[in-house]
């Protein structure tokens, strides 16, 4: 085991998947010399060469279409965008091209195409540099859409994108790069599943279900709501698409109250989809209707709100009162009010 951030275990995921495939190329701004704005890709270029560690000029559009004839040619492209709100311009390759092609071409051509898109706020940039778009392509037939929140699935997830046949968006939440965390280097890739969720906590009250950059706040909401006697079975997706929904489904079947936060905005967000078929499929065992805990239906704000934009820890805990109907300081007795 070896301890590193999480920034490190991509880079050091990366460096394995290089070394294992030769195909596996990377493209992106900045991330040859640089080693990226955040340095993920830090040494690569120095260590495999210029050919399969491209800087390329500032054009995401350009980039993925590079991307998509490469895989077109066999190879394994990872391409880095810089910022999560840079990755509009890409957007229309990524869900017309990207998405369909092994389709279309009745799966004669596969797109093992891995997007690493730097995503959320809490860093204290403004927006285009702090959006959750994770949405936009979990909506989009074709594509994987994953999200780690710890280093070893850092390291673990990357690799496994990268050897993925299907498209698959890698969401690294940003403000959880110099968290460090234990990595086995040595785990065997094949005993796990980037598609599964992960049961972060167990517990018989309440269902809690984030991802990425929330599962360490959901997993203090735990321990903090443990003081009080309730006990909440903390659940970290790792894969947004598809979901997991077996292992949320059981949990919710236990506890029989779901909670779902994250920092993309409300509507039309991942937490309304989680909702939603979680009271398809659970509703005779629900004590009280979902509740969602999200950032606002706003632009992203500056970054000196940013924190009241985000969940905290105060607002999930109070997403827990409002599923148990206990009242408290931030919503008052007004347990079916529209707080987010």
């Amino acid at each position: 085991m070896s301890t590193m951030t999480f920034g490190r275990a991509i880079n050091a995921g990366l460096r394995r998947a290089m070394d294992d495939d030769p195909k596996v190329v990377l493209l992106g701004e900045d991330i040859g010399r640089l080693g990226g704005v955040f340095r993920i890709t830090d040494g690569l270029q120095k260590d495999f060469g210029a050919h399969r560690v491209m800087d390329t000029p500032l054009a995401e559009a350009g980039i993925m279409g590079t991307a998509v004839g490469m895989a077109y040619r066999g190879y394994r492209p990872v391409v880095e965008i810089q910022f999560d709100g840079f990755i509009y311009p890409a957007f229309d390759q990524i869900v017309s091209q990207v998405a369909k092609l092994h389709y279309r071409t009745r799966g004669a051509v596969r797109m093992p195409i891995t997007i690493r898109v730097p995503f959320g706020g809490g860093i204290g940039s403004p927006e285009h540099h702090s959006e959750s778009p994770e949405a936009y392509f979990t909506h989009t037939s074709g594509l994987r859409v994953v999200s780690p929140s710890n280093p070893q699935d850092a390291y673990s997830m990357i690799q496994q994108a990268v050897a993925s046949d299907d498209p698959v968006l890698y969401f690294e939440p940003k403000r959880r790069y110099h968290v460090k965390g234990e990595v086995d280097e040595a785990e065997d890739l094949s005993a796990s599943d980037m598609g599964s969720a992960r049961v972060v906590t167990e517990g018989r009250d309440v269902t809690l279900v984030t991802y990425g950059p929330l599962v360490p706040t959901a997993r203090d909401a735990a321990i903090a709501a443990s003081d009080d006697g309730i006990s909440i079975e903390v659940i970290d997706l790792r894969s947004l698409a598809p979901i997991d929904f077996p292992t949320v489904e059981a949990s919710v079947r236990k506890t029989g109250r779901l909670v779902v936060t994250h920092e993309a905005a409300r509507s039309g967000g991942l937490g309304a989809e989680i909702a939603a078929s979680i009271t398809e499929r659970c509703f005779d065992y629900l004590e009280h209707a979902p509740v969602r805990v999200t950032g606002f239906d706003i632009p992203y704000p500056y970054s000196k709100l940013e924190f009241h934009h985000l969940p905290d820890l105060d607002r999930i805990l109070d997403g827990v009162d409002r599923v148990l109907r206990r009242p408290n300081s931030l919503s008052g007795l007004d347990m079916e009010g529209p707080a987010q």
